[in-house]
């Protein structure tokens, strides 16, 4: 019995400490999405659809 005690004991210590190391990257900015922004302005004149399945074109375009 004691070693399911020890065994709920060092899981929960190895949970926490998974938790501090993820805080950490997203607080580091590990996560955070350089590439996206710079290739958006590619995209952005492309036709896109409406709701009401039309064709329109960007606002640039207009």
């Amino acid at each position: 019995m004691s070693v399911i005690y020890l065994l709920i004991t060092v899981s929960i210590v190895v949970a926490i400490t998974f938790l501090l190391a993820f805080i950490k990257a997203v607080k580091s900015g590990q996560y955070d999405d350089d590439y996206t922004p710079s290739v958006r302005m590619l995209f952005d004149d492309e036709i896109k659809k409406n709701p009401n399945n039309k064709l329109i074109q960007s606002q640039k375009e207009k």
